[in-house]
């Protein structure tokens, strides 16, 4: 038995050990899962809220709006924070903020009460649990593979927005707009608990290098500060190219179909749950989308891949407005499907650029900028459709407008890209 035994421990011990790191990326996915089902809850409670309340849609949609802005604003000093206390501190208070704040809409009772809760405490929460965290995580603890690991972690971002939502509107249809503020709020807690317990701050932390480093790679300076980092990344063009283009990918995603299109398809005589059903399938087919540019991106052009994913969405919004109208499940669906493959693609591409441009070591804090600007276009969009539905009567213009926006972002790559060296490093000052 003794032979049997050392056997078994040579054999062990011989055993390739899994990397840390990429425990680390699981949790992470968890939370960006979680943190992205929260944000999507209140396009399920636009039409109860206005049902029992008498709320406009404005009115919400000036709640969600606030909410995007926050979300995009709060990323930059979430890094900075990380930075300052730790990954482990930051998303488990982060997520502990969720829970009581989205618990708490469960007894709201008064317009204040929605824009204090949904607009500005998840803002925060969720700025602090955004896209900028898997910017964060794959620069932290990855020396290789970060194209793919940006990817597999911004697919959870739509994933968690898009993929819980049938399930959610069952809960509403059941049993109303509060159980789900409250199973909402509980899953946050449970997220929180694991974060806590998994995460953990730097590969140095458990006693190892990133993974893929070797005894040869160079250590990552320090980040700069939040404000500093937007003053350096400011001065130059290629900033504004990405924070520009990103700013048009918020409004083209979570602004504009990920607050409205439940409400569009209502419109349309579609049912909610239908609907939700359809970002669902967008949810879905994100995580092969999202996490097959993380794989693109790391053997191509990132800014062909760029122009091809805003080039198609354009296209894609200009037929949705007839493909509502008929209430086409068929042709709705195939919408569903690409617009799911397309729908943060752009992430892993942006990421790989702005790590070129600004240094790896700046990629969180200057990404992080370039994600508030994905807010600000988001915020906009959600509060912009809701006025164009108040004052129309439907989204069609919404639709069309952004459509264009994203034509317009796909051209920049090709005329704006050439000239300003997209990717080229820029020197830090001295």
């Amino acid at each position: 038995m003794r032979v049997y035994a050392r056997i078994y421990d040579t054999l062990n011990e011989m055993k390739p050990r899994l990397h840390y790191a990429w425990a680390v990326a699981g949790v992470t996915f968890v939370v960006l899962l979680v943190a992205a089902g929260i944000r999507s809850t209140p396009s399920l409670l636009m039409v109860p809220l206005e049902s029992e309340f008498g709320w406009s849609r404005v009115l919400i949609s000036t709640a969600v709006a606030i909410n995007i802005l926050l979300f995009g604003l709060i990323g930059p000093f979430a890094a900075g924070l990380m930075e300052r206390i730790g990954l482990r501190r930051a998303v488990s208070g982060a997520l502990a903020l969720l829970s009581v704040s989205v618990m708490a809409t469960a007894y709201m009772r008064a317009a204040w009460h929605l824009i204090l809760l949904w607009g500005v405490l998840v803002g925060i929460g969720t700025g602090a649990t955004s896209m900028v965290l898997a910017a964060v995580v794959a620069n932290r603890w990855f020396y290789s593979r970060r194209g793919l690991v940006v990817g597999f972690l911004s697919a959870a971002n739509a994933t968690g927005q898009l993929t819980f939502l049938p399930f959610m509107a069952r809960i509403v249809e059941r049993s109303g707009w509060r159980s789900l503020s409250l199973a909402v709020g509980a899953g946050a807690a449970v997220a929180g608990v694991i974060a806590w317990l998994v995460m953990r701050d730097a590969p140095s932390t458990v006693g190892l290098r990133p993974y893929g480093a070797t005894e040869d790679s160079p250590p990552a300076p320090p980040a700069m500060a939040p404000v500093d980092a937007l003053k350096f990344a400011a001065r130059k063009p290629v900033f504004w190219l990405l924070a520009g283009t990103f700013f048009i990918c918020g409004a083209s995603t979570n602004g504009l179909i990920g607050t409205h299109l439940i409400p569009a398809c209502h419109d349309s005589g579609i049912t909610e749950v239908r609907a939700a059903g359809l970002l669902a399938l967008m949810g879905i087919f994100d995580i092969i989308g999202t996490t097959g540019s993380g794989w693109l991106t790391d053997r191509m052009s990132p800014r062909a891949l760029l122009c091809i994913y805003y080039g198609l969405r354009g296209f894609s919004l200009l037929l949705l407005p007839r493909m509502l109208a008929r209430g086409d499940t068929p042709q709705l669906n195939l919408f569903a499907l690409f617009y799911g493959l397309d729908w943060i693609a752009t992430v892993p591409p942006t990421v790989r650029l702005t790590a070129e441009a600004f240094g790896r070591e700046n990629t969180g804090v200057v990404y992080g900028w370039i994600a508030a600007f994905h807010q600000v276009g988001a915020s906009l969009a959600a509060l912009g459709a809701g006025g164009i539905r108040t004052a129309t009567g439907d989204y069609r213009g919404a639709f069309l407008a952004a459509s264009a926006l994203c034509l317009l972002a796909a051209a920049s790559f090709v005329v704006a890209g050439q000239r300003w060296s997209v990717g080229e490093r820029v020197a830090e000052p001295a």
